[in-house]
């Protein structure tokens, strides 16, 4: 069977970029047939292999495993201007460059985008930082802690008049980032096809949170109403929330509309309570009865049975999952969701599949984060034509 040609085959993207956002837009590329060349400080590499849980190889985190699937490493130091040299070399013959530093940082190595647009005017640029290339804040240094609270996620995370608790504990800015700045390069990349001249695709991390908050900005707009934490519920829908089970487990319930709401009532087999609490406006205002009187009821039985009870009813509901119930669950199992993928003296390494799912291009993972630097000899030699000669006097100095 011939092997499918995949979506961005004959596409090369240079990730120079360190950690998560950038890489995120340049791995999800890379998993759909783009050449993906993760250029790196040689002193080191992307601080991201050496942050999370280690392996048994230097610098090769799990986290590094995870995120740089699919890309060839080389080692190049930007700040020296033989490497900025090789770079503009490199960039040539590219479609992307992927980047995350401080604004101005590339400019002052002499990569700016007045120089990269010249060298190939086809090129797109994907910038990355966490308030964008212009505004009073575009000097500070972001992370995706940061771009939360900034954002206005933070704001609305915990139980009303506590602190307020980070998002969960993964660095979510980052990966909304990373998806957006994939999605802009396609559109870049289509309007390329068009004009022929490639663009800048700016991104801050506070934007990508911003961008995902309901309808909090018309609402404020309107009539000034600022949401406050609402810890497990909302202020929208009730019962809309999380419960205990009697085995010690918790569930999500969602129920947004008075349908929703009398499907819930025929699983609890509690007529009284549809006759009582039937219009969705009633049940908000008397929402702390109503969500005692459901808490019983999760409460009576363990979660699995609340679960069936409620998919034969057409409510929905579903486990709040830790990773341990996530690997045990069908539905994961049946989607794929879980790679597993033979890494040299490390073993067996287990990371999330790709997504999206494509019907006639799927993409895949091939391997996961390369060693550091492991493809420099190879790409500089056979691409750029440097000798042994050369490349040994650039590791001399520093810049590989």
């Amino acid at each position: 069977m011939p092997k499918i040609r995949k979506p961005l085959t004959g596409i090369r993207v240079l990730d120079i970029a360190c950690f998560i956002a950038a890489p995120y837009a340049a791995t999800i590329m890379g998993e759909f047939g783009a050449d993906v060349i993760k250029i790196e400080h040689p002193n080191g590499g992307d601080p991201l292999r050496q942050f999370g849980t280690k392996t048994e190889l230097p610098y090769q985190s799990l986290a590094w495993l995870n995120e740089a699937r699919n890309k060839r490493s080389v080692t190049l130091n930007l700040s020296k201007p033989e490497g900025a040299s090789i770079l503009k070399k490199l960039a040539k013959n590219s479609d992307v460059i992927c980047e995350n530093f401080r604004p101005g940082t590339l400019e002052k190595w002499g990569l700016g985008w007045d120089v990269l647009s010249k060298i190939n005017p086809r090129l797109i640029l994907l910038r990355v930082s966490g308030y964008g290339q212009t505004g009073p804040y575009k000097d500070r240094p972001g992370f995706a802690r940061i771009a939360h609270a900034v954002g206005g996620l933070t704001y609305l995370s915990g139980l009303p008049g506590e602190i307020p608790v980070t998002p969960g504990s993964t660095s979510l800015g980052d990966y909304m980032t990373g998806m957006n700045g994939c999605i802009g390069i396609m559109m870049a990349l289509r309007h390329r096809e068009e004009t022929g001249k490639g663009q800048v695709v700016d991104c801050a991390l506070f934007e990508s949170v911003f961008r995902v908050l309901d309808e909090i900005a018309p609402r404020y707009a309107m009539d000034g109403f600022v949401r406050e934490p609402e810890g497990t519920g909302t202020v929208n829908a009730c019962p809309h929330g999380h419960f205990p089970s009697a085995d010690g487990k918790f569930l999500a319930i969602a129920c947004t509309t008075d349908k929703m709401f009398e499907r819930l009532t025929v699983a609890m087999q509690r007529p009284d309570l549809l006759e009582k609490f039937g219009d969705q406006a009633v049940r908000l205002g008397s929402r702390k009865e109503v969500l005692n009187e459901v808490e019983k009821w999760t409460l009576s039985m363990p979660r699995h049975n609340l679960i069936e009870i409620c998919t034969q009813s057409g409510v929905p509901a579903g486990p709040i999952n830790s990773i341990a119930d996530i690997f045990g669950d069908p539905q994961f199992k049946a989607r794929n969701l879980l790679k597993k993928i033979n890494v040299s003296k490390i073993g067996e390494v287990t990371v999330p599949n790709v997504i999206p799912g494509l019907s006639d291009s799927p993409g895949e993972v091939t391997r996961l984060g390369p060693c550091l630097g492991e493809d420099t000899i190879a790409l500089y030699q056979e691409e750029l034509g440097l000798s042994e000669k050369e490349l040994s006097e650039l590791r001399e100095i520093g810049v590989i």
